[in-house]
């Protein structure tokens, strides 16, 4: 039988939130932007390294997404180029389907059709994507899929608010209302947990 202390470390994560972006597109101006603004709200995981060291994500990175309730993707006009950026997300939606992670696109200045079809500066991404991986088309199909996969989920549009600073505020609300939802979510489960133990 599961323990109330097994069950709390299997429910508690150490992020709230991760956030994945192209840095060369958003790290100097939305990106910082928004993690300062969850950060005085939630628990934010931000990637503090500028460099892509090859392209594999680190086994820190791997666990930082995996120990996070909410990934945001940020979908900038030159994400598509970044084979760091498309493994993250891979990664990212791995977890939205075995451990039920809350994912939640952000389409900056980019629409979403052009991520979903990956048209446009996603498009061409992908033509760099496949010469340098001529021989390995896997990693390119399930880069596909995962953008055509991110793309239909709800978030938000750029384009639907005047300024970044309204964008931000309405993002750090709504995230801070799912945060909260699940706390509250493993809250009671550790209640029922506690209470079904003691009438055992």
């Amino acid at each position: 039988m599961m323990t109330i202390q097994q069950t709390i470390d299997d429910s508690l994560k150490k992020y709230d939130v991760f956030i994945n972006f192209h840095g060369e597109d958003t790290r100097k101006n939305f990106t910082s932007h928004l993690q300062a603004a969850l950060s005085k709200e939630v628990i934010t995981y931000l990637d503090i390294d500028e460099l892509e060291k090859g392209n594999e994500i680190s086994s820190g990175l791997i666990k930082a997404i995996e120990e996070s309730y909410v990934s945001i993707v940020i979908f900038s006009e030159d994400y598509a180029s970044s084979k760091w950026c498309l493994n993250e997300l891979v990664k990212i939606l791995e977890c939205k389907k075995d451990q039920g992670q809350i994912v939640m696109p952000i389409f900056y200045k980019v629409n979403p059709s052009r991520v979903r079809l990956q048209i446009g500066s996603f498009g061409l991404g992908f033509v760099k994507h496949e010469h340098c991986l001529k021989y390995n088309k896997v990693n390119l199909h399930k880069w596909q899929d995962a953008l055509k996969e991110a793309a239909e989920l709800a978030g938000w549009h750029s384009e639907n608010y005047l300024t970044e600073y309204n964008l931000i505020k309405v993002i750090v609300k709504d995230v801070l209302k799912i945060v909260n939802k699940l706390l509250v979510e493993i809250e009671n489960k550790y209640e029922e947990t506690g209470s079904s133990q003691k009438s055992a």
